[in-house]
C-alpha cells in the first residue's frame, strides 16, 4: 500500500509500505479521511522525540472496515489505545492510563496510509452515507469537548453565563470553540494570529475572532475560562492575563515545555489550571455523536487533498498558506 512517511527534519516522502495484517481482536479499514494535527507538524519539524523517523504519522481518521471484526462498517478511529484494566481506565480516565499508545507514535504507525489496523474496540461505527472528513474530526474536537468538561464545573459561574476565550484557531481551538457554543457559552473569542483563517473562524460559528498582536481582544482578567489550544510562553501568558479572578485556563496545546505562566497572579487571584491531554473513550463517543447529530455545526471549515499532496499539504500548513482550519488528505 501507499503511505506517507516521514523521514527527517521537514521531509515526507509518499512510499510503498507493507500491509497491515488484521490479528485477534482487530480490524484493518481503508483509510477514506486523516487530518494533519498539530502535534504532526512539531514531529514534520523534528521536535518530538516520541516520533522518530521513518514513521508514518496521522491519528485522526476515518474510512471502512476491510478486513476483521466490522467488515463492510464505516468508522471513526478513536487512535488512543490503552489497557482497559488499570486504575486509570477502570475509572473511565483511559487518556492517562500508563500504558496507552496512540497511532502514529511507536510501536504504531499512523493513518497517513491507504490502510490501518486497529483494535475493534478503538473504532466506532458512523451512518453509511456520512462524510469520511467529518468524522475524522471528532479526533481533535474531542480534546475540546474533554477540556470544556473538565473546565466546567470550576469556571467560577455556570457556562450559560460565561465568557470564554480560545487561544489558537486550528482545529483544536476551533473545535474547543464550538464545544463552547453547544454548551451554552455566550460570549467566545478565539485568538489567531494567521489572518487567512479569520473569516473560516467567524464563519463557523458565533466567535469574536481577533489577532493578539494587533487587535483589542478581551480585556485582562475578564476572563471565565480560557483554552490554551497552541501551548506556548506566548499563549500561556496571554491566559495569565486574561484569567479573572476565580477563572480557570484549560491547557490543550504542546507547542513548547516550558514558560508563559504568571503564577503569582494565579496563586493570588486563585485561577486554576487544569492539564488536559486528548479525551477519554467516553468524551470521543458523546463527540462522535454530537457531530453526526449535526450539533456542532456544518464542519465545513477544512481543505481535502489526496494523499500524494501531503508534502506540499505540510508545506502549507507549515507556512500558514491555506485559510482552512483543518488539512485532510484522502488515501
Amino acid at each position: 500500500m501507499k503511505a506517507l512517511v516521514y523521514t527527517g527534519a521537514e521531509r515526507v516522502e509518499l512510499r510503498d509500505v507493507p500491509d497491515p495484517e488484521p490479528g485477534e481482536g482487530q480490524s484493518v479499514l481503508e483509510v477514506e479521511a486523516v487530518g494533519i494535527c498539530g502535534s504532526d507538524m512539531h514531529a514534520f519539524l523534528g521536535h518530538d522525540e516520541r516520533r522518530p523517523p521513518p514513521l508514518v504519522l496521522g491519528h485522526e481518521a476515518a474510512g471502512t472496515v476491510v478486513a476483521g471484526p466490522l467488515q463492510g462498517r464505516r468508522v471513526a478511529v478513536n487512535p488512543l489505545v490503552t489497557c482497559g484494566v488499570c486504575a486509570a481506565c477502570r475509572a473511565g480516565r483511559t487518556n492517562i492510563c500508563a500504558d496507552r499508545q496512540i497511532i502514529s507514535m511507536p510501536p504504531r504507525e499512523g493513518a497517513f496510509a491507504e490502510k490501518l489496523g486497529m483494535p475493534v474496540r478503538n473504532l466506532l461505527e458512523i451512518p453509511a452515507d456520512f462524510p469520511a472528513e467529518k468524522a475524522a474530526l471528532a479526533e481533535p474536537i474531542a480534546c475540546g469537548w474533554h477540556a470544556v468538561r473538565l473546565a466546567a464545573p470550576v469556571a467560577g459561574r455556570p457556562l450559560a453565563e460565561a465568557r470564554a476565550a480560545v487561544l489558537g484557531g486550528g482545529a483544536i481551538g476551533l473545535g474547543a470553540a464550538l464545544v463552547l457554543a453547544h454548551r451554552g457559552v455566550p460570549e467566545i473569542f478565539i485568538a489567531e494570529t494567521n489572518p487567512l483563517r479569520h473569516e473560516t473562524l467567524r464563519a463557523a460559528g458565533p466567535f469574536t475572532v481577533y489577532d493578539p498582536r494587533t487587535d483589542a481582544g478581551p480585556a485582562p482578567g475578564s476572563v471565565d475560562l480560557t483554552v490554551d489550544a497552541f501551548g506556548g510562553a506566548a499563549t500561556r501568558q496571554a491566559a495569565s492575563a486574561l484569567a479573572r479572578p476565580g477563572g480557570v485556563i484549560v491547557h490543550i496545546g504542546l507547542a513548547e515545555a516550558e514558560g508563559g505562566l504568571d503564577i503569582r497572579r494565579m496563586t493570588l487571584q486563585e485561577i486554576t489550571f487544569i492539564g488536559t491531554y486528548t479525551y477519554s473513550e467516553s468524551d470521543y463517543r458523546e463527540t462522535l455523536a454530537a457531530i453526526v447529530a449535526g450539533h456542532l455545526g456544518p464542519l465545513d471549515w477544512t481543505e481535502s487533498r489526496p494523499l500524494a499532496a501531503g508534502p506540499e499539504a505540510f508545506a502549507d500548513a507549515l507556512q500558514g498558506r491555506t485559510a482552512a482550519a483543518k488539512i485532510v488528505l484522502r488515501p
